[in-house]
């Protein structure tokens, strides 16, 4: 899994912020630069290393704005409010999928089961055409593309844009929401320390 999928955090240090609108949603820029010196970055590396043994749900993000589906695994979506209905996700500017993703009005979040990890790897793989095998896809009547097989899947409305670094959070305010056939006796999809896992009796812990 390349470095987009990783969670993304917004360094807790003070910092300049300023706006701008694109679309509906407000973007708004995070000067990390404007820390004190006294409060220096923790070197990439190893701040990956932090989170990789970090396990996270993993789920796959799909999107539309007008040029074709894109569609890229993520560990970085997060619950924020039950009401109303918040959820918010980074993307990576290196992730081929950004620049749709950060233009376009909904997107749908698919929150992966094991019998998904197909799906989890194809669009995890670089170089592909990840939209090329029609017959696992198709579209909402909204016209956002998704994978029906999806443990469950959520329709939202992109109301907040947060650069961050090399990142975009990207917040969503939730609409619709479905889920496969076998949803109820699915185990959840889960990715840590460079391997995919999932979570069943067997990794219970009382």
């Amino acid at each position: 899994m390349t470095a987009h999928h990783a969670a993304h955090g917004i360094p807790l240090r003070r910092a300049t912020a300023g706006r701008r609108t694109s679309g509906n949603a407000t973007i708004h820029q995070i000067n990390p630069a404007a820390a004190p010196a006294e409060s220096a970055a923790l070197p990439s590396a190893e701040f990956a290393d932090a989170f990789r043994g970090h396990a996270g749900g993993v789920a796959v993000i799909t999107a539309d704005a007008g040029d074709g589906p894109v569609g890229f695994t993520a560990t970085s979506v997060t619950s924020i409010s039950a009401d109303p209905p918040l959820l918010a996700f980074s993307i990576s500017d290196q992730s081929s999928s950004s620049p749709t993703v950060r233009q376009a009005e909904s997107v749908v979040i698919h929150l992966l089961g094991s019998s998904q990890l197909d799906i989890a790897q194809l669009c995890a793989t670089s170089g592909v055409d990840r939209f090329a095998d029609t017959s696992i896809w198709s579209r909402l009547t909204t016209g956002e593309p998704f994978f029906p097989a999806a443990r469950t899947w959520i329709r939202g409305t992109v109301i907040d844009r947060v650069r961050a670094g090399t990142a975009t959070v990207i917040i969503v305010e939730a609409s619709h929401s479905g889920a496969s056939g076998s949803a109820a006796d699915e185990t959840p999809l889960v990715y840590h320390s460079r391997t995919w896992h999932h979570l069943g009796e067997h990794s219970r812990v009382d």
